[in-house]
């Protein structure tokens, strides 16, 4: 016979019974240990009706009846003998939450799953509700965004208004390479950190004076323009802020602070950086817009080299918009490595 000292609860009032808890052959028993002559409490059933708490430390081991009553145990080595004898096994999860290999193993597989998850999984779930979402929805969310950012980076240009009337016409007179045209506004503004342009998802695509003087070239400001006109077709800022989203949820999941989340929009609106992928395929969507225009993609490689010559700090467009010799050189039409093949985006 196997029995072991616990604590007995009936479930229903908060009368504690001291008992002793044993198991004979495929039957469970409870009797009350009294000081006197009386008989005490006594209860059975089968084993298959009882279900065991997973093992712990230091807390007390609970033993639940199927009519809510239960059993608190803290002499852990004798009822982990009495379970061995009834022949009963812990679940694998338990098994292996109690093994070091066990848990590092699964802290490595979540480690894997999370990076793979962020690195390729995030990345096109974005896409898809990106562009499933509305336009009108789309357009809602960038709402507010110019005007965080005439607060905090920009002031009015200075920029002539025969001048601005006279890029913003032709610009609107290039054909977009494929499909219509998403609908954008051009915004000129003067920058407190240098030479910049970028899309938000409001349709305004902002250009600044410092860009277009550092250019000093109206096809290499086309070819700048339709960069971004590519960064607004392909949706990338609004599959930042989803992921970006989507990382902040998961991580007060985890830790419990939505107030993170909150804080680091602001910065989210001016951290525009964007991936390798997103890079290439505003590049191509640009090169595309530049030959259907039949305007040299040359132009394209210079504004880049102009904007990579600049000294290190000066040039925030290098800083969200990552060019290089690479970069420049798949514009032009060579592939690094393979000399002067011709490769088309």
């Amino acid at each position: 016979m196997n029995t072991v000292a616990a604590i007995y609860f009936d479930g229903k009032t908060s009368r504690l019974y001291r008992v002793e808890f044993s198991v004979i052959g495929d039957t469970a028993y409870v009797r009350e240990i009294t000081n006197d002559l009386h008989e005490g409490m006594t209860r059975s059933c089968p084993l298959t009706e009882l279900r065991v708490s997973e093992r712990t430390r230091h807390a007390p081991r609970k033993v639940t009846f199927s009519d809510g009553a239960y059993l608190e145990i803290t002499d852990h080595a004798t009822f982990n003998a009495m379970l061995g004898n009834t022949g009963y096994q812990d679940s694998t999860v338990v098994q292996l939450q109690q093994s070091w290999t066990g848990t590092l193993l699964a802290l490595a597989g979540t480690v894997i799953v999370l990076t793979l998850g962020y690195m390729y999984g995030l990345p096109a779930a974005s896409r898809v509700v990106a562009f499933a979402t509305p336009v009108s929805v789309e357009r809602k969310l960038g709402d507010g965004m110019l005007d965080f950012l005439d607060k905090h980076i920009f002031k009015p240009s200075v920029l002539p208004a025969a001048r601005q009337e006279e890029l913003s016409a032709r610009f609107q007179r290039l054909r977009p390479p494929r499909g219509d045209s998403p609908t954008y506004h051009l915004v000129f503004r003067k920058s407190t950190i240098g030479p910049n342009a970028f899309a938000l998802p409001s349709g305004d695509i902002i250009i600044t004076d410092e860009i277009i003087a550092l250019m000093k070239d109206d096809e290499a400001i086309m070819g700048v323009l339709a960069h971004e006109l590519g960064h607004l077709h392909e949706r990338h800022l609004t599959r930042r802020i989803i992921q970006s989203s989507a990382v902040g949820a998961t991580a007060t999941l985890l830790f419990g602070d939505v107030s993170a989340v909150v804080a680091n929009i602001p910065t989210l609106m001016l951290d525009l950086k964007y991936s390798r992928d997103a890079e290439t395929e505003a590049d191509d969507y640009a090169m595309k817009m530049l030959d259907a225009n039949g305007i040299a993609r040359e132009h394209l490689a210079v504004a880049f080299e102009k904007l990579d010559a600049l000294a290190p700090g000066i040039s925030p467009y290098l800083s969200s918009h990552p060019a290089g010799s690479d970069r420049v050189m798949r514009i032009r039409g060579y592939d690094r490595g393979r000399g002067s093949d011709k490769t088309e985006p």
